[in-house]
C-alpha cells in the first residue's frame, strides 16, 4: 500500500515538474531557443565527433570477441581489485578515453550479452563514469579557468577519487554471485583468451559487413538520443534561471557551502551543476571566490556529473537488470571525494599552481587532437592494466609451482631421529 502511494507521489510531482517546464518554456521561446542552440553546440561541436568512434568500435569489438579476449588476460587484476570481471577493464578505459556516458554504454552491452552479473555491473557503473581528460585539461583547466597547470589537480583528484569508490564497492553485494572466468587449469592465460575470443566470434556469427552496419546504426542512435538529453537539461537549466527558481533555492545552498566552509557566492555554481556539467563547471570558473573554492566546486560538479548525464545512463542501461541507485550513491560519493582530493591536491600543488601566468584557450579544441588524446590515453590505460593483470598471473603461477615444488621436496625427505 505504501509502496503504491509513493509511486502515485512521484506520478503527480514528476507530471506536474514537467507541466511547470511547459509553462515556462511557452512563456520565455526565446530563451529557450537560445538555450537549445547552446546544448546543440555542445554536442554537435565536442560530443558527437568525440564519442562517434567509440562506440561503433565498442560494437565491433564486442562482435569480434576482442572484448572478450581482454576479459580472460584482465580477470587477475581486476577481480581481486575491484571485484568484477576483466572485462571491466575495457568499460574502464574506454571511459576515461571517451567519457561519459561511453561506459554506461559498454556495462550495459556486457550485462546483456552475460559478461557481468547485475551487482557486478552496478560495480562497474559506480567508478567507471569518468569525464575524459581533454575535457578536464582543455575545456576546463585552459578554456574556463585560463590556467593550464589546473588540469592536474582536477584530473588527479577526478581519477584518484574514482578509483577509492571502485575499491569501496567491491565490498557491495559481496553475498551475490559473480561471474568469475571459467579457469582451464591445463591452458595458460593467453591460450584460454584466444580460446574465450574465438567462442564469443562464433556466438556472434554476423559477417563483418553486417557488423559494421549495425555498428554505425546503433551507434548513432544512441548518440542522438544523448544529443536531445544534452539539448533538453540545457533548456532546463535556462527556465530555471529565468523563472527565478534557483534563486530560491541559493540560500540554502549557501548556507551548505558554508559548514563545508567554502564561498557561498558558489552556491549558483553548485546549482546549476546538480543539472548539467558544463554549466556549472563554467559558473564555478566566473564566479568572484577563491581559487581554492571554485576548484573544490569544479571538481565536485565533475565527479558528480550533473542529471543530464544522469539520465543518459539510466537510459542506456534501460532493458537490464542493473538498478540505477546504487550509482547515484556512488556519484554522491565520488563527488565528496573529489572535492577532498581537490582541496589536498590544491594545498600540495600551491606553489606550481601560482606560479604560472593564466592563458586563454577555446573550449572546443580539434576533432583530431581530441580522437588523438582519447585514443592515446585508452591504448595506454588497456596496456598498463593488461601489463600489471598478466604479471600477477605470472606471480600466481609463480608461488603455485614453488608451493608443489616445496612439498615434493618435504615428501621425498628422508626420516631421521634425533
Amino acid at each position: 500500500m505504501k509502496l503504491l502511494l509513493l509511486q502515485r507521489s512521484f506520478l503527480f510531482v514528476t507530471a506536474g515538474f514537467f507541466l511547470l517546464f511547459t509553462i515556462a518554456l511557452m512563456a520565455f521561446p526565446g530563451e529557450g531557443l537560445v538555450a537549445a542552440q547552446e546544448g546543440l553546440k555542445i554536442f554537435w561541436e565536442i560530443v558527437l565527433p568525440s564519442l562517434l568512434p567509440f562506440f561503433v568500435l565498442t560494437e565491433i569489438l564486442l562482435g569480434l570477441g576482442v572484448v572478450h579476449f581482454f576479459g580472460v588476460i584482465l580477470e587477475p587484476l581486476m577481480r581481486p581489485l575491484f571485484n568484477v570481471p576483466g572485462a571491466g577493464a575495457f568499460a574502464l578505459s574506454m571511459g576515461l578515453a571517451a567519457g561519459y556516458p561511453m561506459d554506461a554504454v559498454i556495462t550495459g552491452k556486457f550485462r546483456r550479452l552475460g559478461l557481468c552479473s547485475q551487482v557486478e555491473g552496478e560495480r562497474l557503473l559506480a567508478f567507471t563514469n569518468t569525464a575524459d581528460p581533454l575535457f578536464m585539461f582543455g575545456a576546463v583547466a585552459v578554456g574556463m579557468f585560463g590556467r593550464p597547470e589546473l588540469g592536474l589537480i582536477i584530473a588527479l583528484a577526478h581519477y584518484l577519487s574514482a578509483f577509492s569508490i571502485g575499491f569501496l564497492f567491491r565490498f557491495y553485494g559481496r553475498k551475490e554471485r559473480g561471474t568469475p572466468e571459467k579457469m582451464d587449469p591445463g591452458a595458460g592465460l593467453f591460450s584460454r583468451a584466444v580460446k574465450r575470443m574465438r567462442q564469443a566470434r562464433k556466438e556472434d556469427n554476423r559477417p563483418v559487413g553486417q557488423l559494421l552496419g549495425d555498428a554505425v546504426k546503433e551507434s548513432v542512435s544512441s548518440l542522438f538520443m544523448i544529443g536531445g538529453f544534452i539539448i533538453l537539461f540545457s533548456v532546463l537549466c535556462r527556465m530555471l534561471e529565468v523563472t527565478g527558481i534557483l534563486q530560491l533555492l541559493l540560500p540554502f545552498t549557501g548556507g551548505v557551502l558554508k559548514v563545508f566552509g567554502l564561498d557561498p557566492a558558489l552556491a549558483s555554481a553548485l546549482l546549476k551543476g546538480f543539472f548539467e556539467i558544463d554549466l556549472g563547471v563554467m559558473a564555478s570558473a566566473r564566479t568572484a571566490a577563491s581559487l581554492n573554492d571554485r576548484l573544490v566546486i569544479a571538481g565536485v560538479i565533475i565527479a558528480w556529473s550533473g542529471l543530464s548525464v544522469h539520465s543518459q545512463v539510466m537510459s542506456v542501461i534501460h532493458g537490464t537488470d542493473i538498478r540505477i541507485l546504487p550509482y547515484l550513491a556512488a556519484r554522491m560519493g565520488h563527488a565528496f571525494l573529489a572535492g577532498l582530493y581537490t582541496f589536498l591536491l590544491n594545498g600540495f600543488l600551491k606553489a606550481a599552481a601560482g606560479g604560472a601566468r593564466p592563458v586563454t584557450g577555446s573550449l572546443s579544441p580539434g576533432f583530431l587532437y581530441r580522437w588523438h588524446l582519447s585514443t592515446t590515453s585508452f591504448l595506454i590505460l588497456l596496456g598498463a592494466l593488461s601489463f600489471w593483470s598478466i604479471l600477477l598471473y605470472l606471480g600466481g603461477r609463480y608461488r603455485l609451482v614453488r608451493t608443489g615444488r616445496n612439498a615434493g621436496e618435504s615428501k621425498g625427505k628422508p626420516f631421521s631421529h634425533a
